[in-house]
């Protein structure tokens, strides 16, 4: 009987802490600035189809910001080494800010000695109403054309 009531007494005390910490902590739910950037693009998806062994692998996502100050993009990044956002040494990306309204692109480049199929995403972060953004890159590399022996 004296191990039932242990037992008890410090679930009933558990349990008062738990609910004693929801009612110190009232839930926060951030507040989204209704006069923040906002980037939309035409397609968040580029499929390149199935194109040649190390041909041009360059291509571009076009965004306009809908929101109503001016867009800044911070960062372009794709998941592996396969997926290039600087190009010619410089970013594929504005720099400069986008004003409301306005259009640019980001280019990528996606390393097309790569034989095969491939599906990569393109991190894109910025101050727009939610600050980091997926885009989406596929297709499929033919095969590497065999030399001729001579």
């Amino acid at each position: 009987m004296k191990k039932f009531l242990s037992v008890l007494l410090v679930l009933f005390g558990l349990n008062s802490a738990l609910v004693a910490q929801d009612d110190q902590a009232p839930s926060v739910v951030p507040s989204i600035n209704p006069n923040a950037p906002d980037i939309k693009f035409e397609s968040e998806v580029i499929d390149y189809g199935v194109v040649e062994y190390d041909s041009n692998g360059i291509r571009e996502f076009k965004f306009t910001n809908t929101g109503k100050s001016p867009l800044t993009i911070t960062s372009v990044t794709g998941e592996c080494g396969c997926t290039a956002t600087t190009i010619d040494g410089k970013p594929g990306w504005p720099t400069e800010p986008i004003l409301p309204g306005k259009s640019g692109v980001i280019k990528v480049k996606y390393d097309t000695k790569r034989e095969g199929r491939f599906e990569k995403n393109v991190t894109v972060t910025s101050n727009a109403k939610f600050a980091s953004k997926k885009v989406r890159i596929k297709g499929e590399i033919k095969a590497k054309p065999a030399a001729n022996g001579g």
